[in-house]
């Protein structure tokens, strides 16, 4: 379903992840475990076409995404729901989450 082979992203030219690699096959649930800077929000922005990879590939539902732009990871099923902040708090969870997906 999810896969991620190799990657490598930057900030400038600090190196954010090396070589990371993940299968994450239908119906399973995974989760990112990590400390602060270890890389996970910088993963799941490449994963929703936020951040740009410099090597390696991404694949959804057996397509290359690698070099998608947001929008369109967006309408195949993958967006980045940042926790906590920069919500609209007079509006639901939900409201939030379908405005995300615009």
């Amino acid at each position: 379903m999810l896969k991620v082979d190799g990657i490598d992203v930057y900030y400038g030219n600090i190196q954010a992840l090396k070589g990371v690699s993940l299968e994450v096959n239908e119906g399973e649930i995974v989760t990112l475990i990590g400390a602060n800077g270890a890389g996970k929000s910088t993963l799941l922005k490449t994963l929703s076409g936020l951040l740009r990879t410099k090597k390696g590939k991404i694949e959804y539902l057996d397509k290359s995404i690698t070099k998608r732009a947001a929008q369109t990871i967006v309408r195949a099923g993958i967006s980045y729901v940042p926790e906590g902040r920069r919500v609209f708090s007079n509006m639901s969870v939900e409201e939030n989450l379908e405005l995300g997906a615009f």
